[in-house]
């Protein structure tokens, strides 16, 4: 008897659109070939549709059933050096403050995850204190774990962006800009010798953080880095920045920076210096895209940390 076809799998427009703009030949090819690729893995892993497909910024994300009734969520993104150590760093996070991996074809950029609740992420949680609070826990049991063999370092990372800072500092169009961007860039030279070995998630703030059953809140979508837990708050300060600027950005910077801090156990000046890291980080690739300015809420957040550094 032959095998049941997969059904044929709709890329939602919204993901079409927010990604492989026409000049992306490789980014256009991924689009065509996704419904091909998903129907494939559902095949291989015997999964069956279970709901409407979702996505994120470059990724679709079907939620399925296995074959034993297990509900779970195929991920499908394309294979590229940001998501080289999913793989590694879900295992040795083992499901500890992050979504379960199930099964993982790195090559194809194919991923089978425990299923959580897409519909009530951290984002949606009206109280701010909650969100720092969950978001302060989550970082600090991630960021406990040893980083695995092979994963990104950040030591290289800022070794290349201290080098990269003189050239794309001059490209600013403001001059304290400019400044700015060098004082970030002389902050990480400080510290770059001392990068540190965690296992950091990278981009751990409200929007990727879902509520689960067997805990309330788990950590999606990491780009794992192995690191200083340091270069991982900057995500968390800088969310719900219209609620920032209303209270005055000094206060409410710093409370966040004290709350993330202290709940990681991190020397302030060194945390400090990696904030700026990435602010200086969020700097090149701007000038990379061909932009000429920072984002407004950058300049707030490292000019209020470069004043408050040694208090």
């Amino acid at each position: 008897m032959s095998p049941v076809p997969s059904p044929a799998v709709h890329v939602p427009g919204a993901l079409v659109a927010s990604y492989g703009s026409p000049g992306d030949a490789r980014g256009r090819a991924w689009l065509t070939a996704l419904p091909r690729l998903a129907s494939e893995f559902l095949g291989r892993w015997e999964l069956r549709l279970d709901g409407p497909p979702g996505h994120g910024m470059a990724g679709l994300v079907l939620p399925v059933v296995r074959s034993d009734g297990t509900a779970a969520v195929l991920k499908l993104q394309p294979p590229g050096e940001e998501t080289s150590g999913v793989a590694a760093g879900l295992r040795a996070w083992d499901g500890d403050g992050a979504v379960r991996l199930l099964d993982i074809d790195p090559g194809a950029g194919a991923q089978l995850l425990e299923r959580l609740d897409a519909g009530r992420p951290l984002s949606a949680e009206p109280d701010e204190a909650v969100v720092m609070e969950v978001l302060a826990g989550l970082m600090a049991r991630l960021s406990a774990v040893p980083a695995p063999p092979g994963m990104r370092r950040l030591a290289d990372i800022a070794a290349a962006m201290v080098e990269q800072a003189p050239h794309a500092s001059a490209l600013l169009r403001d001059p304290a800009e400019r400044r700015l961007v060098r004082s970030c860039a002389a902050a990480v030279a400080e510290l770059a010798g001392e990068a540190g070995d965690r296992l950091l998630h990278w981009d751990l703030h409200d929007g990727n953080v879902l509520a689960g059953q067997r805990e309330p809140w788990l950590a999606i979508d990491p780009e794992p880095l192995a690191g200083d837990p340091g270069f991982e708050l900057w995500p968390a300060l800088d969310i719900r920045w219209e609620s920032v600027v209303r209270g005055g950005v000094t206060g409410p910077v710093l409370r966040r920076f004290d709350l993330l801090t202290e709940a990681l156990g991190l020397n302030r000046a060194r945390a400090t210096g990696w904030t700026l890291g990435r602010v200086l980080q969020n700097a090149l690739w701007d000038v990379e895209d061909g932009k000429n300015a920072l984002e407004p809420a950058q300049v707030a957040l490292a000019t209020t940390l470069l004043k408050h550094r040694s208090a």
